[in-house]
Formats: structure tokens, sequence, C-alpha cells
């Protein structure tokens, strides 16, 4: 006796938790009802229903609910067609292999008849396990074999036990005997169902239903059988979620088969003008899959080899009207423009533009699809200026980024939190953050767009433009909005860099210097070097060298130098430089310690920073104009390091001398060639010339 707590269905005894309501009530089946989780009792799968909406969005990454707690019945699981064979039948197209007789009494009947005993779930299982080994050693797996039905037959039985793991290994055989439509749906419902719970993905896992399910998605027609396909990739879309299959997936060539899958919805839909039934559902979940692994250097390997990137455009096209396909191959694409070999592949399409903005046009208050679409375009405008120039040459596409631009710097503006309302609640403040979101992704691309010199050039003569940028300063704090204020001062930088007619950057270069001052008396080192970048191209100006002094600038730049930040001093010592082009200005610097404070970062920065040590050495040139006497301008002391500094910093075997790869060997040396050493031997030879030696100097040692 089994005890109280375990009861009999189809003779296999299951705990009486896991038998509830089995064969008691009518099966269930998932239906569409707008949510995830529900779950409604009708007869199961009976004609074409509504679909589950995890088939129709592809639901969140990671996030699946637990399996209704009844199986498919057998009744779903239709007695397949039945054909009366001839003795001597033999194998062949359209006939039946003829079973061995003794292999069939002696390796097949027995673990039937295990199948057919009472016994626990654990029994039966392994039974399943011994039948397949069975089969596949008689070479019975397969659609024709005699008896085959009357197998498929015993099988279905034992369906309605409802045990998962069980389930799992009769749906493994008898996608392996190749059943075909209803019968291929329900199976596939099946295993869907299962692989809703994640405790599920173990079982999926070790009994390879992943190789049955891509097996499926490889060898059967997808006009025929579309729906299955759907739940098949229901499944195939829940485990991608789990790191753990990712290798079998790949090893098995999942890559291929989904891609070949989008190739044929969008042959279809080019051929035909519309889709499949239910097509559009299952690019939402082949995109889904892809976009879970793409993460492997293996999945981005293969989607380049066989040019993947140009199909998933065409399908964003196709399917444009679709927001689930876009956002999901939009989420492939801002997953692979981070890998450099993959940007470059997306960029040298070139219709891929106009794709973008299209969906940037059409989906424009969708957070979600935007937000990707331009990070995606950051990423191509980040590293190439054919990218910049393709998609500028597109039409409206500053129109275009400017309208998106106004969208959301007036929602995030209208959606801030009042200073007289006090802290609002997360949810109240979630408009606003999403709206810096965008804006943070989108000067990024006006950044890189300013790069090119084209561009950048009519874009500072653009009112639009700066005008949004120079409102974005005015209204954000870099202590709440980082990353939007570094972003749009980097962006305010590269367009300051172009002294070009009718700038609005020059026309509004007071009011701009006034907005940088607060970055500058912020506590972000990141804020303070993009401020100092932008002063470094703003003081070329006579009247913004004046500010700088007025406002005591010129000693914060001096007290950079100390900073021990080799970029934040390369840019402090721009300002200077531009500074000492005015001889008023140079007394306020030496009588500062500003000499000194050069000095010092010579000997720091020199030998990793040629371009550096080249700025000092203008400075100190400029310094030094019309001298008569060494020590009086530079004092004994920086006079005599200046001297040691130079002279070594211009012995080629020792200032080229670093621990350096060979690519940095070479650059370094043509920044030394170039820029460096002119400068350097100039300003030694002056000082040389105006200089008393009372004893002889120390040999460096580096």
């Amino acid at each position: 006796m089994m005890g109280n707590s375990v009861v009999k269905i189809n003779g296999i005894y299951l705990p009486e938790s896991h038998a509830t309501g089995h064969l008691k009530t009518h099966p269930l089946q998932l239906t569409y009802d707008g949510s995830f989780s529900e779950i409604k009792k009708q007869e199961m799968f009976k004609g074409t229903t509504s679909l589950p909406s995890h088939l129709r969005n592809g639901g969140d990454k990671g996030k699946r609910r637990v399996r209704a707690p009844s199986c498919p019945s057998r009744s779903d699981l239709s007695r397949p067609e039945t054909k009366t064979v001839s003795k001597a039948s033999v194998q062949g197209k359209g006939t039946e292999i003829e079973v061995d007789e003794v292999f069939w009494n002696t390796r097949i009947v027995p673990v039937m008849h295990k199948l057919e005993k009472e016994g626990n779930t654990e029994t039966v299982c392994d039974a399943c396990t011994q039948l397949y080994q069975a089969l596949e050693e008689g070479n019975l797996l397969g659609k024709k074999f005699q008896r085959r039905s009357l197998l498929l037959k015993s099988l279905y039985q034992l369906v309605d036990v409802g045990s998962d793991l069980l389930s799992l290994k009769l749906a493994k055989i008898i996608l392996a005997l190749k059943v075909s439509r209803r019968n291929l749906l329900n199976v596939c419902k099946l295993i869907f169902k299962i692989s809703r719970s994640e405790k599920n993905d173990s079982l999926i896992q070790n009994d390879s239903i992943l190789e049955s399910l891509l097996e499926v998605l490889r060898s059967e027609d997808l006009q025929t059988n579309t729906e299955a396909f759907l739940y098949c990739m229901g499944t195939i879309k829940f485990t991608s979620s789990n790191p753990g299959f990712l290798s079998e997936m790949l090893s098995k060539g999942v890559m291929e088969i989904l891609i070949q899958l989008i190739k044929q919805i969008s042959e279809n839909t080019k051929k035909c003008g519309a889709c499949l039934p239910n097509s559009d559902h299952l690019l939402v979940q082949i995109t889904a899959t892809l976009r879970n692994l793409v993460d492997s250097p293996l999945a981005r390997g293969t989607i380049l080899s066989i040019g993947a990137l140009p199909l998933l455009c065409t399908v964003m096209e196709q399917f444009l009207d679709d927001k689930d396909v876009c956002t999901n191959i939009a989420r492939i694409f801002s997953k692979l423009t981070s890998y450099h070999d993959c940007c470059v592949a997306l960029a040298s399409y070139s219709r891929c533009y106009a794709l973008f903005l299209n969906l940037i046009n059409k989906y424009q208050k969708n957070q979600d699809l935007v937000i990707r679409i331009v990070f995606i375009l950051g990423n191509l405008t980040a590293r190439h200026n054919q990218a910049r120039e393709e998609f500028s040459k597109e039409k409206g596409s500053i129109p275009t980024l400017l309208s998106l631009f106004q969208t959301f710097s007036h929602l995030g503006l209208h959606s801030a939190t009042d200073p007289g309302e006090g802290e609002k609640s997360p949810t109240s403040q979630r408009p606003r953050v999403q709206a810096e979101d965008v804006l943070i992704k989108l000067t990024r691309v006006l950044a890189n767009l300013a790069i090119h010199p084209g561009i950048g050039s009519a874009m500072a003569t653009n009112p639009h433009i700066v005008g949004l940028l120079l409102t974005t300063l005015e209204h954000k704090s870099v202590d709440d909005c980082e990353e939007l204020v570094i972003n749009t001062a980097a962006t305010i930088n590269n367009l300051s860099y172009y002294q070009v007619q009718n700038s609005v950057i020059q026309d509004k270069k007071f009011y701009l210097a006034e907005l940088l001052l607060k970055l500058l008396r912020s506590n972000n080192m990141d804020g303070i070097l993009e401020a100092v970048r932008v002063f470094g191209n703003l003081s070329q100006d006579h009247d913004i060298c004046n500010f700088i002094v007025q406002k005591n600038i010129h000693k914060f730049m001096m007290a950079l130098l100390d900073a021990k930040h080799q970029d934040i001093c390369f840019s402090a010592c721009g300002v200077l430089l531009n500074l000492t082009v005015d001889k008023d200005k140079r007394v306020i610097l030496k009588e500062g310690g500003g000499i000194k404070k050069l000095v010092d970062c010579l000997r720091d920065f020199g030998p990793t920073d040629w371009q550096l040590a080249c700025l000092v050495c203008k400075t100190l040139w400029n310094l030094s104009e019309n001298l008569t006497n060494a020590s009086s301008c530079f004092g004994d002391e920086d006079t005599d390091t200046l001297l040691i500094l130079l002279s070594s910093f211009l012995d080629e075997e020792l200032a080229l001398d670093g621990s350096f790869d060979q690519d940095l060997k070479n650059y370094h040396r043509l920044h030394w060639e170039t820029e460096f050493k002119p400068v350097a031997r100039q300003l030694l030879n002056r000082i040389q010339s105006h200089h008393t030696f009372l004893e002889p100097l120390p040999i460096p040692s580096f």
C-alpha cells in the first residue's frame, strides 16, 4: 500500500498534491486576456485560440509564471492516421519500414509493458528513457515504421498524469516519432506550459528537449506549422534567458536556425505582401531570443558571418507598425553596436539611418523604443566619420533629433520636483528620469556629429541646437543630472571648437561663460573637466580672457595644475596658454605662482604626454618673451629644473625609452618629434643663452 497521501492515475502513483485536479476538471489552456498570468479553464487546444501574452510580447527577461496545474489530455493528442502495409513493404519514399519482430518483441514490448503497469512516476520516467534508447538503437525514431501508431497510442494514454518530468520525456519521444499538424502543435504547447516555470529549466536541460525543439524548427514546414513554431519558440525564448543553456543552444546551431526563420518570414512577406498568420507573434519570440543570445561572442560572430544585420533592418522596415518586433530588434542592435566589428557592419549598411529616423518619427513618444534607437545612433556616430556623414545626409535628420530633444526636454523640465512642494514620490519622478535618459543619449549623438568639421560648423550656427543645449545647462544641475549635464557640456565644447562666422556659441559667449562657472564650482571632476575644455576654446577670444581674469578663473586654472589629473592639467594649461597671448596678463600669472606649477606639471607628465609637455613649453615661451635674464623670469630653482628637464626630454634615447607596446611607442614618437621637440628646443636655447652658470648642472638619472 502506498499510504493515504498517494493517489493512482492511469496506473501511476502520484502524491495527492500533484494529482489534484487531474481527470476531475476540464483541462486548462492559456488564453490571452492582456495579462501574463491569467489561465482560464476551457477545453484544451480545440481550434485556433488567441495566444498567451507570453507569445505576443516576449515578456521581460527572466520573468516566468508557474506552470498551470494540468497537462493536455490524451484526447488532445489525436490518434494518427494509419495505413495498411503489405509484409513485403520496403524502406523508401512513401512507405513504412518493416520492424524486425525479434527486436520489437525483445526490446520494445517489455518497455511498453512497464509503461502500462502500475508504478510511481520515477519508474515510468525510467521506462520512457529506456524506450527512447531502444527506438534510437533500432532506427525507429521517425515517421515511417510499422506499429508506430500503436506506440503513440500507448504514449498518449500517459499524458494526463501531470508530472512535468514525465511529460517532457513523453514529449521527447513523441517529437522524435515526427508527429505532425495538430499533434505537433499540442506537444509543443505541452512543452511550452512546462517551460513557463524556471524551476523546470533543469528538467528541460537534462532531457535535451531543446535539441528536439530545434529539430522541429529546422525540419518542419513553417507555413503549415506556424502556430506550433510559435509555442516551440516560446519555450526556446524562455530558456535562452538562462545562461546555463547558452552553450548548448549555440553548439546546436540555434543562431543559424533563427536567422533562417526570419529570412523565410521576410521573404514570404515581400512575396505575398502580407505576413503568415501568427508570423508577427513568431517574430517577437525569435527576436526576443536573439536579444538574449547576442551577449555571446560566438553568437555575434555568427550574425556577422551570415550577414544578418541587413536582414534585421529589412524586417524592421516590413514590420514598422509592430512596436514589439521593432523594440526587440532595437534591443539586439543596441547590444551589438557596443562592439566595434558589429558597429562597423551596421554602419556600412547605409539604409539603416533612414530606418532609424522613421522609427524615431513614428514612435517619438515611446521612450522604450526611442531611447534604444538613439543609443544605437550614438554608437554608430562615435567611431566613424562616414557614419556621421551618412546620417546627416538623410532628409530631416537634424530636425528630427531637435524635435525629439524638444519633446523630452519639455517633459523633463515640467515633471521636475518643485522646490516649494518638497520631495515627491519615486512614481511621480519617473517621467523626469525617463526623459533625462533619452536626453543623455541624444546629447551624445549631437556631440558625436559635431566632431565632423562640416556638420559641426553647421551645428554651431544653428540657434535651435545651441539654444536647447544652453537651456539644459541653465535648468539642470550636475548634482542631480550628472550624465546629462556632462554630455551637454561636451557637445558645447565640440561646437565651440569651430571659429566660424555666425557662430551662436560666439554670440552667446558671455551667457555660456556664466553657466560654466556653475560647473567649475561643483565637486564633480568630470563636470569641471568639460567646463575647462570649453573655456579652452572660448579663451581664444580677448573678451573672454578679460572675463576669466575678472572672475578669478585664472587662479582656479592654475590650481588645477596641482590636481595630478592629466586631462584636467592639459585643458587648464590650454586656457593659461591663451591668456599668455595677452602681454598684460603674463604678470598676473607669474605673480600667482604659475611658473612653478607649470614646471611641476612638465616634470610630472612630460614623459607620458608629449602634447601636454608641448603646451607647457609654449606657455613658458610666451611668459619668457623679451627675456633678459632667465633667473629673473623663472627664478633660480625653476630655471635649473627647466634646464635639467628640457635637456633630458630632448634626449631621444631617454625620452622614448618607455615601457610601451609598439603602437604606443610610435604614437609617442610622433608627438615628441612633431610637437614637443621643436618648441622645447627653442625654449631651452632661450634659457641657456640668458643664464649664467655658476656651477655644473647635475646629470639627470631616469
